[in-house]
């Protein structure tokens, strides 16, 4: 499992041992296509990475209490794939999911480490906690730098003059 780890982005960095350390907390489970991971709104303590298959990210308007236009009901903002990490801002704080995780296909496999789990293995190993940290940081500043281009291209798309 370590060789697979080694790919994905938030464990950059770590060396062999401490990539078997996390190896350790890793859980796998296996979804069909259409199971919901987590729903958007629900609580929240751990994160998830996709094995095989692919995990579709989605929000639903109605849940803001909008009905005019009616909402068009969930729609995917992202579709991860193999060696992606989703839910780790459940890792960061205990807040409550702002999307959620439908798997795409049959069968999807994923990773999941419980917020217990990496908080214990980091206060095991400060170094391999630090590292994690500054990966998860950094994937989530990747995130919202994103986010922050796609509401900017929201505010100035203007429709084509006829």
């Amino acid at each position: 499992m370590k060789y697979f780890l080694r790919q994905v982005d938030i464990f950059y960095d770590l060396s062999d041992d401490q990539l078997e350390k996390v190896a350790t907390i890793c859980q796998p489970v296996t979804y069909n296509a259409g199971d919901l991971v987590f729903a958007e709104n629900s609580t929240s303590d751990e994160m998830y990475i996709v094995v095989e298959g692919a995990v579709q990210i989605q929000v639903d308007p109605a849940i803001l209490g909008l009905d005019n236009p009616p909402s068009p009901g969930p729609t995917t903002i992202a579709t991860l794939h193999s060696g992606q990490v989703f839910g780790e801002v459940a890792l960061v704080d205990r807040g409550v999911r702002s999307a959620a995780a439908r798997c795409a296909n049959s069968p999807t496999q994923l990773l999941v480490i419980k917020r217990e789990d990496l908080t214990r293995l980091c206060e095991e190993d400060y170094q391999l906690g630090y590292q994690i940290m500054r990966n998860i940081a950094a994937a989530l500043a990747f995130k919202i730098r994103m986010t922050d281009l796609d509401v900017r291209a929201q505010l100035l798309w203007r429709p084509p003059s006829v």
